[in-house]
């Protein structure tokens, strides 16, 4: 009898041993046989399920939202709206070996943005997941009209600190990185605070 195979867990592996792929060996290492070698199975294993490497993409975006639908619900039962804005800032941080792989294989399809459309959908597509998550982030601490730019800055923030980690991880331990977070935030909440209580920058 065969074995029987749970589609999302199987879905879940290809996605992750296809940011491994990118991560490890970039934009042009990722083909489906030699993903699904890396599996240990034929190139069946992977086209079951992705028959092209664009809808492979695809594939691996569907798991990343849906594990940023899943962190948008955890922070619901946050209350604080400070604690709430933590929870998300290190959610960002490559903090993990794991974390900084999904961050290098981000990287390696940034590189193909232009020349690929599924890459440069993919980015899109992750990048407005991401604003999505931060701007849930800031409801309660800015004004309306002020939270795009906050997210703006958080974002730029975010991925300058993603990118000195990459380049530089023996610099960049998740206790350096929670104490670059920490003095960030600072600002951010001061100058937060400052809008909400209506006082003039200069002042």
């Amino acid at each position: 009898m065969p074995r029987v195979v749970d589609r999302d867990q199987r879905v879940r592996e290809i996605a992750d041993a296809a940011v491994e792929v990118l991560s490890e060996g970039g934009y042009r290492e990722l083909t489906l046989r030699k993903l699904a070698q890396r599996m240990g199975g034929s190139i069946t294993l992977v086209t079951h399920f992705f028959p092209t490497r664009d809808l492979l993409l695809a594939g691996v975006l569907d798991v990343v939202l849906a594990d940023a639908v899943a962190f948008s619900g955890e922070l619901t039962a946050i209350e604080d709206p400070h604690e709430r804005l933590l929870a998300v800032m290190k959610w960002f941080l490559p903090l993990t070996e794991d974390d900084l792989r999904g961050e290098r294989a981000r990287l390696a399809l940034v590189a193909h943005r232009n020349a690929d459309p599924a890459a440069r959908d993919f980015l899109d597509r992750l990048e407005g997941a991401m604003r999505d998550v931060l701007r849930s982030a800031v409801d309660g601490l800015v004004p309306f009209e002020d939270r795009d730019a906050v997210v703006d800055q958080m974002r730029v923030w975010g991925s300058g600190m993603v990118l000195s980690a990459i380049e530089h991880p023996e610099m960049w331990s998740a206790d350096r990185q929670l104490a670059a977070l920490g003095r960030f935030l600072d600002c951010l909440e001061l100058s937060a605070d400052r809008h909400m209580a209506g006082l003039d920058r200069s002042s």
